[in-house]
């Protein structure tokens, strides 16, 4: 008997778990940073379920290049994951018009964000939220603080500083100035217009009128950076013209140029590779005193599958995702990609901590071409690339380039005709 009433317990106490189980819900993520699988499933999945016992998350990445074809197919056959990462602007909200992200305007944790933070995913008049910002990147330049010690250079705080320190790095002979080409054309823009121009242009209030269209391309404002820009070809070392990323990433990190125009995505990388210790420094200003701006770029959100069977444990799940201990566990992870939330944050690595500390310091906007403005032909990213070489290359002058782009936007875009 007692055997008996020992089997029937343990029966029973099998079946209960088996029922616990099933009440388990379990989300399926969608994204295409496949390169982060270790990371969720090492530290992030961990660190949720701990906190969220009957949530279960399952990180489901697809190849980059194939993402968007990938979730689209998926979206139209009902088969997507219940959390669906977002890239920011025109593609995420596609998906949102199309009825297939939720609206998560209402969600507790949207609290934690600015409204330059969400930009990235809402709608154009900003009353709609359809992803929760995780993380941005940053725009400035990175340097080998061995050479600027060896030439005897300080980081500049201003253009005339900066140009004072190009001279002085190129006149020493040791070292290229600054490690950038044109080959491939969108490091001209990002790296170079879109770094230095919110100085210009006054970040958001720039930004905001000319999608508005109180201020032309063809305005100081716009035309200024390119003016910097045409100063930049000395420097950048004999056969830029040729010279790919991947070719400017291996001549700074070799120790063979003193400064790398960079986004702040480059920081783990970099950390592998260079044997010696690096710096950052913000966009210089043009005069001492002036306010500084960087382009703190919304690059990736979160967001639910409108047709998710489970909704609520989803939006606890994004909750979470806005609170400080994910983006302290994130923001370690992946050194340079910066959490967007106002929950307080500890880096490790210095070079990433260097680039978030200019938050304190400095106004934030993001990329100019991003919201809106890109959305026709020609399209005024790409057009931004090309224009960006050719003033660097001396093809073509600050002037016209402002004009040209001016024209192509006016050919388009209602508030600019």
């Amino acid at each position: 008997m007692k055997k008996t009433t020992l089997i029937g317990a343990m029966l029973a106490t099998t079946m209960l778990a088996g029922a616990a189980s099933a009440e388990d819900v379990t989300l399926t993520i969608e994204s295409w940073r496949n390169d982060d699988l270790a990371i969720w499933q090492d530290k992030i999945i961990p660190a949720f379920e701990a906190e969220h016992p009957g949530i279960k998350l399952k990180f489901t990445p697809s190849a980059p290049a194939e993402y968007n074809a990938v979730l689209n197919s998926k979206l139209d056959a009902g088969s997507a994951g219940d959390i669906i990462t977002c890239r920011p602007f025109d593609a995420s909200q596609a998906l949102f018009e199309a009825g297939h992200l939720a609206d998560i305007t209402d969600l507790e944790g949207m609290a934690n964000f600015s409204a330059v933070s969400k930009s990235g995913w809402s709608t154009d008049d900003a009353s709609v939220q359809y992803c929760v910002p995780m993380a941005s990147v940053i725009h400035g330049f990175i340097y080998n603080k061995d050479a600027f010690a060896e030439v005897g250079v300080e980081v500049p705080k201003t253009e005339a500083e900066f140009f004072a320190v190009l001279d002085k790095i190129k006149e020493d002979g040791n070292y290229t100035p600054m490690a950038m080409g044109t080959n491939d054309q969108w490091e001209a823009a990002t790296m170079g217009y879109n770094n230095i121009g919110p100085n210009y242009w006054k970040g958001e209030e720039g930004r905001l009128a000319l999608i508005a269209g109180d201020q032309k391309l063809t305005d100081e404002p716009w035309v200024a950076p390119y003016r910097q820009l045409a100063k930049w070809a000395p420097y950048l070392g004999d056969g830029y013209e040729a010279q790919t990323y991947p070719d400017s990433q291996n001549i700074f990190t070799l120790g063979r140029a003193a400064i790398y125009p960079a986004g702040s995505w480059e920081v783990s990388g970099f950390n592998g590779l260079a044997d010696f210790e690096m710096g950052a420094f913000y966009p210089p200003v043009q005069n001492a005193g002036d306010t500084c701006y960087i382009s703190d770029h919304t690059d990736i959100g979160i967001g639910m599958n409108a047709a998710t069977p489970n909704a609520e444990a989803a939006k606890t799940f994004l909750n979470w995702v806005g609170s400080s201990e994910f983006a302290t566990i994130f923001a370690n992870a992946l050194p340079g990609f910066f959490p967007l939330s106002s929950a307080p944050v500890t880096l490790e690595d210095p070079l990433a901590q260097e680039f978030i500390s200019w938050r304190g310091e400095c106004e934030s906007s993001i990329r100019s071409t991003y919201q809106i403005l890109s959305r026709g032909t020609p399209n005024l990213e790409n057009e931004t690339w090309n224009a960006s070489v050719a003033v660097i290359k001396g093809e073509e002058s600050p002037e016209d380039a402002g004009k040209r782009l001016q024209d192509g936007l006016a050919s388009w875009y209602d508030p600019q005709k």
